[in-house]
């Protein structure tokens, strides 16, 4: 039988544990996928530990992972567009820590040949979080963009897509030892801690038109709101509490299959890269769980089988 990764009660990152799971078949509109990567996300860790319950019920036993990639092994009745030895990427909510899934055909896409399976099996999520946020933030042409949180898997695709949408400068935060990693992403990069926003500032005198919190913490709000003058361009996708009590934009997205095709698409011209820092075998989905949350990840952590 298949394994996956799975918990049958909330807590840390042990209860996170092996768990052998029936066969699946595709059917109408399916396809069976034999995953080679999951990526690990902190969402993952939330759902796990009963922090999201209450937006995310889970039924035990609940598997995890919301991401992967793999190749195509059966297709259900009707399927057209993808056959047996596809290689493909996609989403699948507290489905994919696995050995095979079945997904519906609109929630996967054909992988590029030359992306490894660790970066594809975690562009899903990042990638779509980065795209539907800066869509809904506007970001065009002309426009200087703060990305909080940069060097994470989101902001890693959030500062490639601004410069991808047109945005003459974007500037990140990060730690100093993850400035060069920004630099070469396209970004200006500018360090956490008092002084952030004379640093930010300096590095854009005519002011920020766009900023994007994915960090969640006080820091990267007031220094939004201290930057940017319209507060509905002022977006987070990790401070459900600030949206409400100042009126910035609260980021979410529903994913789709055309959002995962324009990032493969702009993967193959060249105009986005991810970095995987580190990857586990699917065993030890726990110990990525554990880095996850010590925090410092740069780009993302995957999952392979």
């Amino acid at each position: 039988m298949p394994l996956a990764m799975a918990i049958t009660e909330f807590g840390d990152a042990d209860v996170l544990r092996p768990l052998e799971v029936p066969e699946p078949s595709a059917g109408p509109g399916q396809l069976r996928v034999r995953v080679r990567a999951a990526g690990v996300n902190l969402i993952d860790c939330r759902i796990r530990s009963g922090f999201m319950q209450s937006i995310y019920p889970a039924t035990f036993p609940q598997v995890l992972g919301n991401e992967f990639a793999g190749v195509v092994d059966e297709t259900g009745p009707d399927v057209t567009g993808f056959a047996v030895g596809d290689e493909v990427l996609g989403f699948a909510f507290m489905q994919s820590y696995t050995e095979v899934l079945v997904v519906g055909v609109d929630q996967v896409v054909a992988k590029p040949a030359d992306l490894s399976w660790e970066a594809a099996g975690s562009l899903s999520a990042v990638g779509q979080t980065a795209y539907n946020a800066l869509r809904a933030l506007r970001v065009t042409t002309g426009q200087t963009v703060l990305v909080h949180a940069a060097a994470g898997g989101v902001g890693t695709v959030a500062v490639q897509l601004a410069r991808a949408f047109g945005a003459t400068t974007v500037i990140g935060t990060a730690s100093p030892g993850n400035h060069d990693y920004l630099r070469s992403l396209g970004a200006e990069p500018v360090a956490y801690g008092p002084g952030l926003a004379d640093r930010v500032r300096a590095l854009a005198p005519a002011g920020v038109d766009v900023a994007l919190d994915a960090h969640g913490g006080q820091e990267a709000l007031d220094v939004s709101l201290a930057l940017v003058p319209d507060r509905a361009s002022i977006g987070t996708i990790a401070n459900f509490r600030a949206a409400g009590q100042h009126g910035i934009t609260m980021l979410r997205g529903e994913r789709s299959a055309e959002n995962l095709a324009a990032l493969t698409r702009l993967y193959d011209e060249g105009g986005l890269r991810l970095h995987v820092q580190r990857t586990y075998p699917l065993r030890q989905a726990a110990d990525a769980h554990r880095e996850a949350e010590a925090g410092h990840v740069r780009g993302k952590l995957a999952l392979v089988v």
